[in-house]
């Protein structure tokens, strides 16, 4: 993993949790697909909540100086971050459920290795 994948990768896991994001689960892309080496998903309790966690990573990440975009956050059911090497998803539960993007994305993960 590149130095600067590492250091997204645990702003990212340590504003989800320091946010009290719920179940979060990394998964491993690298050599898997282009669009990202790693994939968090994680879980806020409410619109407000998924938009709070969302805004302070999208806030940290830019003051450690790193770029992302985000979308979703007028709704905030499902927020989607991508700082280049790692995409975070951040679901109300119900949405994460209906969609169940980590066990599609873990299949293909498995299928390629």
């Amino acid at each position: 993993m590149k130095k600067e994948e590492n250091e997204i990768l645990d702003i990212v896991k340590k504003v989800l949790d320091d946010n009290k994001a719920e179940d979060i689960i990394v998964i491993d892309l690298t050599g898997k697909t282009s669009l990202a080496n790693q994939m968090v998903v994680a879980s806020g309790t409410s619109n407000r909540h998924v938009a709070a966690i969302a805004d302070k990573l999208m806030e940290t990440l830019k003051k450690a100086g790193y770029k992302a975009t985000i979308e979703g956050e007028d709704k905030a059911d499902w927020v989607l971050i991508d700082a280049f090497d790692v995409i975070v998803h951040i679901f109300r539960p119900e949405v994460r459920e209906f969609y169940n993007l980590e066990k599609m994305w873990q299949a293909i993960s498995e299928k390629r290795k």
